[in-house]
């Protein structure tokens, strides 16, 4: 079955978000809470270069595309069209928990880790006298 450009047009409009390219970066760079500013040095633009693309007033070049899809951790597929799985920005509060979680555990090897030491040091200085 053959579509023509106008209905596959349509099918791509009707499976995305509604949201426009620039709606997408915005999104997508708030979810990965980077500010402008960062988001524009790390693909050596200017800051009112992302400003303009998030007001869609200007588009990306297929290179800075990919270059924004990739620090955004987002498809290019759906910065373009929608389509696809969007940034969550639940996330981070995941990926937070995770890492207090981490750090929790660091911290219990830290304490376990300094209450071997000190067994040892005390086992070393017997050892030490033994000897004398």
């Amino acid at each position: 079955m053959r579509l023509s450009t106008e209905t596959m047009i349509a099918r791509l409009r009707d499976t995305g978000d509604g949201d426009t390219l620039g709606g997408r970066i915005w999104r997508a760079r708030d979810a990965a809470n980077l500010s402008a500013k960062e988001l524009a040095d790390q693909l050596g633009v200017r800051t009112e270069t992302v400003a303009a693309w998030e007001r869609d007033r200007a588009e990306p070049r297929t290179n800075r595309l990919f270059m924004l899809a990739g620090v955004l951790g987002v498809t290019p597929a759906w910065l373009i069209a929608g389509l696809g799985r969007a940034p969550d920005a639940d996330a981070d509060e995941d990926k937070s928990d995770g890492l207090r979680e981490q750090l929790a555990q660091v911290k219990k090897l830290h304490e376990q880790t300094g209450k071997a030491i000190a067994a040892l040091e005390m086992e070393l200085n017997r050892v030490q006298q033994n000897i004398r």
